[in-house]
Parts: C-alpha cells; structure tokens; sequence
C-alpha cells in the first residue's frame, strides 16, 4: 500500500483560515493600541497646560489668559501644544481646546482646557476654585 504525505484541501484552508483570523485579530488589537497611545499623548499634554497654567502663570498672575501658546506658558515643551495629528492648540482640526471663561481686558477667571480622546470621551481640565 501506497503511503501519501502532506495535506488535504480541507486541512490547507482551515490552516489558511486560522491564520487569517489571527492576523485581523494582531492588526486590530495595534490599531487599538495606537489609538490609546494617542490618548495617553493628548492627556500628558493636557495636564502639562493646566499645571503650567495653574502653579505658574496663576500664581504670577492672578488670573489666566484669554489664549495659550508656548509664549506665555513656557514651562510647557512647545511640542505638547500639537496635537498627535498635527494640529496646532487653537487651530479648528484640533483635538486640544482652551476656553477661557469670565474675561476682562485679557484676564480671565476661568478656563476649561479639554483634548478629545478616540478611545474614551472628552478629557477636561478646569480651573481650580479659589
């Protein structure tokens, strides 16, 4: 009797198969991981404003500014104010927002400084109550 070796169709396609769902499963499980990353990166970001914002231009100033920007809170990397796309803060693509909030003369009482996320929902900061 004649001994064959090797693989049938049948078993071929289910190894293909299986490899096909492990390979979606690996390729959707890194787009998930990048996507957190990016969340990771905008909420660093975030919080790096709002301390800048909250222990340094505050206690100087009294109050906060109607816009932000590396100038006036240069104790945050000039970097973090672009969001991971690209977008700079203040541009209308961008995923980072400052919005200051009872003004006078360029000198605010408040201030909601938020980035939104792809993975969960909108990361804000606000003022601290004096």
């Amino acid at each position: 009797m004649k001994s064959k070796t090797g693989f049938t169709l049948l078993e071929t396609a289910i190894l293909v198969t299986f490899f096909a769902l492990l390979t979606t499963l690996l390729v959707v499980q890194k787009f998930n991981l990048d996507a957190m990353n990016r969340d990771n990166i905008r909420k660093t970001a975030i919080n790096a404003m709002y301390y800048s914002l909250e222990n340094d231009f505050y206690l100087k100033n009294n109050y906060y500014p109607e816009s932000i920007s590396a100038q006036n809170l240069s104790s945050v990397a000039p970097e973090l104010f672009t969001d991971p796309s690209g977008n700079p803060l203040g541009d209308g693509k961008s995923d980072y927002y400052y919005q200051p909030a009872n003004c006078e003369q360029g000198r605010c009482k408040e201030y909601t400084l938020s980035a939104r996320l792809e993975k969960e929902g909108t990361y804000e900061k606000t003022n601290k109550s004096r």
